[in-house]
Order: structure tokens, then C-alpha cells, then sequence
């Protein structure tokens, strides 16, 4: 295999450059018709890697990719799950490099997408070329790629469910994380859901003049902060009414062997560049981030934010909120409560919208499962140490979706690292995680079929 890598490095390198330039971001119109073009494109690599079949499928959004190859339909059968679209790449002028013009330094690839997720849902294409070209393929292979997971895929779940026999899998595989260190590898046995809302909190009709009228009605965005300050008490718990009914509370020896995981709270520290952390009382970093819910503001805005002073109360202020949840929480129930809470928090002189966006719930995988074994058995064998169970904090909503619509469970064997930066300027994927990631999927099928 790593010969195999080796002699077809260029071209390896060549094919994902072509699938990075296409600035495939789901959120803005004005990619449509890149979204086409990248979703073709992995139709392109998957027959060229050997697939029976390929196409491109409508849903209500973003189209989304199908290929499969099947050796005998009795023979167990895996879905890889991975998407194409990627985040904005605002803002640019942090890019030390044009976001979509891939470049190579100091060992990695940096470009938008060249970790989440076009990197890593790449080396899936790569791993199934090798092992058809070998005839080592012992299993039957299915893609599902998504071009909405960066806006939490609302046409995915619908149409699954519309090709369930089309999708039917014995397991879900998924690259779409990262793991622990390179040096620690890891292999993420669950994600949190999602609930995404917006508020608006609105005063006067219109702007007025601060002097004229400040200190004698609600400054919406004076509101509005006080308002997201009551959503959180002083032990970093939220505060909204029925929020923890759902969560299950997970036991001493479940807690220890989470926190088997080697974390150095002082490097963590360092890389963030900040004096302290925060968060839930009597949990540890890890546990927040990876088994507890939380409640953040993603940006918040209103009145005048151009160069220079304007003295103005604004007429309104807005802000988006997203909670993380864990498994058992509904994401829906949880948007109702925070919704009714919120609306009562506003007091009276202003008016209050809230509205609810996308959203997802969490799942876990269990670690006794054959997916999970053949994974960490192929890990080990090209890390030299065998990865750690974690739980992961992000969401990949669509995933639970799967979960329940093809009774398949979901593992993501991520290759990712914090150093990648996803979502920021400067993503990036070191190359020898690139390769590490090829070859260990072409393992996980050795290992799963004996």
C-alpha cells in the first residue's frame, strides 16, 4: 500500500487539487452552479477509481452523489458518508494564500476544503482505487456524498429516506473529524446534536439620536445582551427550563475511560491563547466539549458599526444562538423551550422574534461493534499504537439521521487535526496524515471482512 501511495503521489495530489479549486460553498447562491460542478466531479474520481456506478441525484437542494461498487450483494456492505461543500472562506484577506487555489508548505496542503471535507472524503476514493486495482476488495462499497452538510443538510435525511433500499449498508464509515494528535490517535465514537436559532429583539420604529432619547427607553442592544447573559448561570449551566430533562448523566467508570484520553490542559491553553477555561461545574474540558450540552452565541449585531462614531440607539439587534446537544436530546424540544424561555426573559418595552434554524440530533457507536474493532485494528498497524476512544463535540446531524433510517451505525475515523484550522483561514492538511488516512482505510476493509 504505501508503495501504491508512493509511485501515485503526484496524481493523488494532482485529482484533489482539482476538487479543492471549485469553490463549492453551499451557503451562498452564487455557488450553484460550482456546487454542480464539484458534485460531477466526484462522479468523475469514483467511476475513475472503479466504481460500478456514479451519478449525481436532485433533492430539494444541493444535489447529492451516489456511487457504489458491489461485488456480491450477499457479501456485508459499507457506506462512506462525505460531503463536498465547504464553509466561505471569509474572511480573505486573513488567507495567506488564495482559499481556493491549493498550495503546499511546510508539509501541508492548504486550501479551503483541504481538511473539511474534500481531504478527507478524498482519501476514501483513493483507499476503494488501490483495493480494486489489487483485488483485495472483499466487501461491497457504497458513497453518499453530501453538498449541504456545511448548512446541516436539510434535503439529505428526506431523500435517504425516499432511497433507503439504494443506501441499504451494514455500517456507516466517515472521515469527516479529527483525531486526538498524531501521535495519539483516535477514533470518534459519537458527536453532539445541534439546535441553530436566531433572535431579533426590537425597541423604537426607528434609529434615534442617543443624546435625545438615551436613558428613557430600551436600547435593543442593551436588551438583548441581557438577555443572552440569563441563558447561562454562574456554574456555566443553561438556565432554560427542561433543558437537562433528556440528558443522561454517564457513570464513574464511563467518565474514566473517556477521560483515558491524554490531555494537556496547559497546551491547550497555549494553542487557544488564553489565561483560563470555562465552562460546566464539575466537569473537565474534555467532558464539556464531549458529553455535556452547551449554548453559545455565534454573532451578534445591530446599530452602527461603521468607521467612526455615530450616536445612535438602534431599532433593532439580532443575534444567532446554537446549542451542542447530547444523545437523548431532541433538538426540536430543545428550539420550543429555548424559545419559550427566551420570549419570557424580554422585558416590556421591546418585542421579541425568534426563529429556528437547521438542526440535528447526536449518536454514539459502540465501541464492541465489528466497525469500530477493524477500524482501531488498522489504526494501530499504521500509527504503531492503538487510538483512543473520544467523543467527539461538533455535529454532523445528517449522520443520526442515517443512523436511524438505515439501523446502521455511524463511525468517524477522522484524520483531521486542531492544527488544520477547519472553518478559519489557513485550513490545512498535513500530507502525512493524507497518507496515513489512505492507507488505514484500505486496512479497515482488510480487517472488517476476516
Amino acid at each position: 500500500m504505501k508503495n501504491y501511495i508512493k509511485e501515485n503521489s503526484d496524481r493523488f495530489l494532482s485529482e484533489l487539487f482539482e476538487l479543492l479549486r471549485i469553490p463549492s460553498v453551499s451557503s451562498m447562491a452564487d455557488h450553484k452552479g460550482d456546487m454542480q460542478k464539484a458534485a460531477d466531479k466526484y462522479v468523475q474520481l469514483l467511476l475513475e477509481a472503479g466504481a460500478d456506478r456514479a451519478s449525481v441525484y436532485k433533492t430539494k437542494g444541493h444535489p447529492v452523489v451516489f456511487g457504489e461498487k458491489i461485488l456480491d450483494k450477499s457479501l456485508p456492505t459499507i457506506l462512506v458518508y462525505a460531503h463536498y461543500d465547504v464553509q466561505p472562506a471569509d474572511p480573505i484577506e486573513k488567507w495567506t494564500t488564495p482559499p481556493f487555489e491549493p498550495q503546499i508548505r511546510d508539509g501541508a496542503i492548504y486550501a479551503r476544503g483541504a481538511n473539511d471535507d474534500k481531504g478527507q472524503g478524498f482519501m476514501h476514493v483513493k483507499a476503494l482505487e488501490y483495493l480494486i486495482k489489487t483485488n483485495q476488495l472483499k466487501c461491497n462499497v457504497k458513497f453518499i456524498i453530501d453538498g449541504e452538510e456545511e448548512i446541516g443538510s436539510p434535503s439529505l435525511a428526506e431523500w435517504a429516506a425516499g432511497n433507503k433500499e439504494l443506501l441499504s449498508c451494514d455500517d456507516i464509515l466517515v472521515s469527516d473529524t479529527t483525531m486526538i494528535d498524531e501521535k495519539i490517535p483516535s477514533l470518534n465514537v459519537g458527536m453532539r446534536g445541534l439546535t441553530y436559532m436566531e433572535v431579533e429583539v426590537t425597541g423604537p420604529n426607528k434609529d434615534l439620536h442617543s443624546g435625545h432619547y438615551g436613558g428613557a427607553i430600551l436600547n435593543p442592544i442593551n436588551t438583548l445582551c441581557s438577555m443572552i447573559d440569563k441563558l447561562i448561570d454562574k456554574d456555566g449551566r443553561i438556565s432554560i427550563e427542561g433543558f437537562y430533562d433528556d440528558v443522561v448523566e454517564l457513570s464513574e467508570q464511563e467518565r474514566k475511560m473517556l477521560g483515558m484520553a491524554p490531555f494537556d490542559i496547559e497546551e491547550y491553553k497555549k494553542f487557544l491563547d488564553i489565561d483560563e477555561v470555562s465552562g460546566e461545574a464539575g466537569y473537565t474540558t474534555m467532558e464539556r466539549t464531549g458529553i455535556r450540552p452547551c449554548l453559545d452565541v455565534n454573532g451578534i449585531w445591530g446599530g452602527y458599526t461603521g468607521e467612526g462614531a455615530k450616536t445612535v440607539i438602534p431599532s433593532k439587534a439580532y443575534a444567532k444562538i446554537s446549542m451542542r446537544l447530547v444523545p437523548n436530546q431532541d433538538n426540536k424540544k430543545i428550539a420550543g423551550l429555548f424559545q419559550s424561555h427566551f420570549m419570557k426573559l424580554a422585558p416590556k418595552g421591546v418585542k421579541v422574534k425568534v426563529t429556528s434554524h437547521h438542526g440535528g440530533q447526536g449518536f454514539l457507536c459502540p465501541i464492541s461493534s465489528k466497525v469500530y474493532k477493524s477500524a482501531s485494528r488498522a489504526i494501530t498497524e499504521v500509527y504503531g499504537i492503538e487510538p483512543v476512544p473520544n467523543r467527539g463535540g461538533g455535529s454532523i446531524p445528517v449522520l443520526a439521521d442515517l443512523q436511524q433510517i438505515l439501523e446502521a451505525n455511524p463511525l468517524l475515523m477522522g484524520f483531521g487535526l486542531e492544527r488544520d484550522v477547519i472553518h478559519s483561514p489557513n485550513e490545512s492538511y498535513l500530507l502525512s496524515q493524507f497518507y496515513k488516512g489512505i492507507e488505514s482505510i484500505a486496512l479497515f476493509y482488510k480487517y472488517y471482512t476476516e
